[in-house]
């Protein structure tokens, strides 16, 4: 029954995550289009066969689709629910009509309605993270080893993963930042005694702490005393519940520090102080909302959440045509003209972009395969 309990774990967390967040992006589209005054034609959550529907009385769609990787949200007179074209038959409208065709809006309308995905699932990240930051309280990686670094101090005296860090030289640990500023501290014999929890056992453990490689974000790579452990994916909470305003603002702070950061890897991947490898794609997803959901609680779950509507509300602003961010550069240019970018040119742009999608996509996928042929069979 192995297999039955990897769905249960693996494909309906997925389903679930991944429906939710891009219901999220479309619904943005989709309220920001209806206060707009252009008709909806379709919402959708998941691509191909249509396996449950019902039309509204405005007349739009509502569509549940086989395959679930994704969604759209199909206005009146595009070729398509991504937009990169404009529908044959809007020669057949009525005047009345037009005014409510996307591709008759003006050129702002259209930028607030492609900009709407995004920011919903910025807005959507925010929410979760003040949520809980007000009704549980603030959230920690807490000092528990998730890795050892081959060649490490940690390694060579001992430490494995699941390791509690409890005190490092007499000092109390309460999170994985704290391991950090202790070590930091360390005086100029390099000694640690470090006080952990195995399996319920307190072990101490004395060793010098070695120099290792390391390359900050956004610097270039130094030499620097650490124990040499990674942190592990779960989370614990700070019982410390803060009031709603302070929430909010903390909320904010951590969803502008993981777009920081996620920009940051891109541009060290581009540059190639970072190995592409790391790239993922809808796979790594599905295995980590599974690792997660196994492993731990739904705490973990929404904050995993909470990270990945930012991931997919940054990404769709990179300006590639077909993504939301294509658009928006479309557009700007278009207001900045004042003139209406040829047709032809577009679909170039589109074909282009979408061309690239596809090769990031398969890039992302074999990197994800690599991983789990790893994971399994190494």
């Amino acid at each position: 029954m192995e297999w039955l309990s990897n769905i249960i774990y693996y494909v309906v967390p997925f389903i679930v995550l991944l429906g939710i967040l891009v219901f999220v992006h479309e619904f943005g589209h989709f309220i920001i289009a209806r206060l707009c005054g252009v008709q909806v034609d379709a919402f959708s959550i998941g691509f191909g066969k249509k396996l449950w529907s019902r039309k509204d009385k405005y007349g739009t769609e509502w569509k549940l689709s086989a395959i679930p990787l994704g969604g759209y949200c199909q206005f009146l007179g595009d070729a398509d629910g991504a937009s990169a074209g404009v529908d044959e038959k809007v020669k057949e409208l009525t005047d009345e009509e037009k005014k409510k065709a996307f591709p008759f809006q003006n050129p702002f309308k259209k930028l607030a309605i492609v900009l709407a995905g995004p920011l919903s699932n910025y807005v959507f990240a925010i929410v979760v993270y003040a949520a809980i930051f007000t009704f549980m309280g603030k959230v920690i990686f807490p000092p528990i080893v998730g890795d050892v670094i081959e060649g490490g101090a940690a390694q060579k005296a001992g430490m494995m993963a699941e390791d509690r860090i409890l005190t490092i030289n007499g000092k109390a640990i309460s999170s994985f930042d704290d391991i950090r500023k202790e070590v930091a501290l360390i005086d100029n014999n390099n000694m640690a005694t470090v006080e952990i929890l195995r399996k319920n056992e307190k072990v101490t453990l004395t060793f010098p702490v070695t120099e290792l490689e390391y390359t900050p974000e956004g610097a270039s790579t130094i030499k620097q005393r650490m124990l040499g452990i990674k942190s592990i994916s779960r989370v614990e909470v700070e019982h410390q519940k803060m009031g709603f305003l302070k929430a909010i603002g903390e909320a904010c702070r951590q969803t502008w520090d993981i777009t920081e950061a996620t920009l940051r890897g891109v541009g060290q991947m581009i540059t190639g102080r970072r190995s592409s490898e790391e790239l993922g794609g809808i796979i790594r997803i599905a295995e980590m909302s599974g690792d997660i959901s196994k492993k731990y609680g739904c705490l973990d779950f929404l904050m995993f959440m909470a990270l990945l509507s930012i991931n997919l509300g940054l990404i769709n602003l990179f300006p590639i045509p077909v993504l939301d961010g294509g658009h928006v550069v479309i557009f700007l240019l278009e207001i900045i003209t004042g003139k209406e970018i040829n047709s032809r040119v577009k679909d170039t742009l589109f074909k282009i972009g979408f061309s690239l999608l596809i090769l990031l996509m398969v890039f992302a996928t074999w990197n994800d395969v690599v991983r789990l042929f790893k994971r399994w069979f190494l």
